[in-house]
């Protein structure tokens, strides 16, 4: 499990790079509000391991950034509204984020582009100039280039979430998820994805669709 303590700490070493020297309440308890909703029992990939993973993939590609503190904010948002059998899952973190950051003391525009990556990862489909969407949806695909062990955990940790769907209506849907991620021209813009995690991840990706054709 990820350390919490470390996440609390870059919550707020972010959160105050985002809303600069005019300052705000205390950082802590809306960190630990995040941390609470991804610990929430019916996540088993979209938890803490997750947030903390696609946190250090944002330090690994944050000179792609332009605002890399919002991106950061994103990222704990993202996925801060889970609940598997509904679709507006994004719209609703969005909307969380719309609402708690303005009183953290963050100012309306980054909020608003903090808003916007969010629902970003409704598609994972940034613009070729939108090198904060990019970072975000890199770092949120990442683990599609993972090791073997690691992407079959994270495919495990999916079905579970979706235990509640039937074998063949699950295998369905998650073909056409993964047909759509392989339909896009490239599955990570930045630089660094394309070169580091673009061959593994269409690998991986094609795996799995495969062993759920059979």
């Amino acid at each position: 499990m990820a350390d919490l303590d470390a996440l609390r700490f870059r919550w707020t070493r972010a959160l105050e790079g985002a809303r600069g020297p005019g300052g705000g309440p205390d950082p802590v308890p809306y960190a630990d509000n995040l941390l609470a909703r991804w610990q929430e029992p019916q996540r088993h990939y979209h938890t803490v391991t997750h947030l903390a993973a696609v946190l250090d993939r944002v330090d690994v590609l944050e000179r792609h950034a332009d605002d890399p503190d919002a991106v950061r904010l994103a990222a704990w948002f993202h996925d801060a509204v889970y609940l598997p059998e509904r679709s507006e899952n994004e719209e609703r973190s969005a909307r969380l984020a719309e609402r708690a950051l303005p009183e953290a003391g963050v100012p309306a525009e980054r909020t608003t582009e903090v808003a916007r990556l969010v629902r970003l990862t409704v598609t994972h489909d940034p613009a070729d100039d939108d090198r904060d969407g990019q970072v975000l949806c890199d770092a949120d695909l990442a683990i599609l280039a993972a090791s073997p062990s690691a992407y079959a955990s994270y495919a495990a940790g999916v079905r579970e979430e979706y235990h509640f769907v039937p074998n063949d209506a699950f295998r369905e849907g998650r073909a056409s998820v993964l047909r759509q991620l392989l339909a896009l021209p490239r599955l990570f813009r930045t630089p660094y994805g394309a070169e580091h995690w673009e061959a593994t991840a269409r690998y991986n990706v094609t795996s799995e669709l495969e062993m759920l054709s059979l």
